[in-house]
């Protein structure tokens, strides 16, 4: 009856989890994109104005629920001086309803546990934003990467693929699905995909075993937002090599 029941349990009201990168430059679209995600996949989402959006410095975490799968959501700064920190920060904003501890690993320093101490004690905090912080690593424990490009800024082109060769040959990150959104294709003039693809032709032979897409998106009118998402759903639930946390959906 025990197992019946816990069985009942977990298929009513659990979720598998997987956490998602989003990285990029600054000023790629990827925290218009992370907003238009929850605006498609949350009901009653009714979020900020797209027009209101500033440059991130640190990051935003959001959540969306598709289906049986919850994806956390990681958009990470992509100033230079901030992408050092996208395989090596340790801090990862949490907020706790009750204001109480969830700290996943006891014994590093939680603002929530102890507000009084800060970022001079703890420099990767400040270089984040004091906001709430739960201690994790990114790529460590991420279920999948979506890479943001602005298509209309082919000046920042060479930039960008150096960022991303830097993604896809970390060993942290090897198998893990990566969705590349060729950003911001509702202004002209942009670059097509087949442009990008040229542009990081000698990033391919890097990729390695793994599933990899390379699509058409505008953050702002949300065209390609949807299919992009549900193409990573797919592959995070199929990628044996990253099982999911189980979350109760609460």
């Amino acid at each position: 009856m025990y197992t019946l029941l816990s069985g009942l349990y977990k298929y009513m009201f659990q979720k598998d989890e997987y956490c998602i990168l989003i990285l990029g430059l600054d000023n790629a679209g990827k925290t218009t994109f992370l907003e238009q995600s929850k605006t498609r996949f949350s009901k009653n989402y009714k979020g900020m104005s797209l027009s209101k959006i500033t440059t991130t410095v640190g990051l935003n975490i959001g959540t969306v629920d598709v289906g049986k799968a919850r994806l956390m959501f990681w958009d990470l700064g992509g100033q230079e001086e901030l992408q050092s920190l996208w395989d090596k920060a340790r801090a990862v904003m949490g907020r706790a309803s009750d204001r109480g501890c969830h700290c996943p690993r006891p014994g590093l320093w939680c603002p929530l546990c102890d507000p009084h101490r800060g970022a001079a004690e703890f420099p990767q905090a400040g270089a984040l934003g004091a906001r709430p912080l739960w201690l994790l690593q990114y790529y460590a424990e991420c279920h999948g990467v979506i890479y943001v490009i602005d298509s209309t800024d082919e000046g920042r082109l060479l930039e960008s693929k150096q960022a991303f060769e830097k993604v896809v040959t970390s060993e942290a990150l090897d198998g893990v699905p990566v969705l590349v959104l060729a950003n911001k294709q509702d202004v002209e003039p942009c670059l097509s995909i087949p442009d990008i693809k040229t542009a990081f032709s000698d990033c391919t032979c890097k990729i390695g075993r793994r599933d990899c897409l390379t699509q058409a998106c505008s953050a702002l009118t949300g065209k390609g937002v949807r299919e992009g998402i549900e193409w990573m759903v797919k592959c995070v639930v199929r990628n044996v090599h990253r099982p999911p946390r189980q979350r109760d959906i609460t």
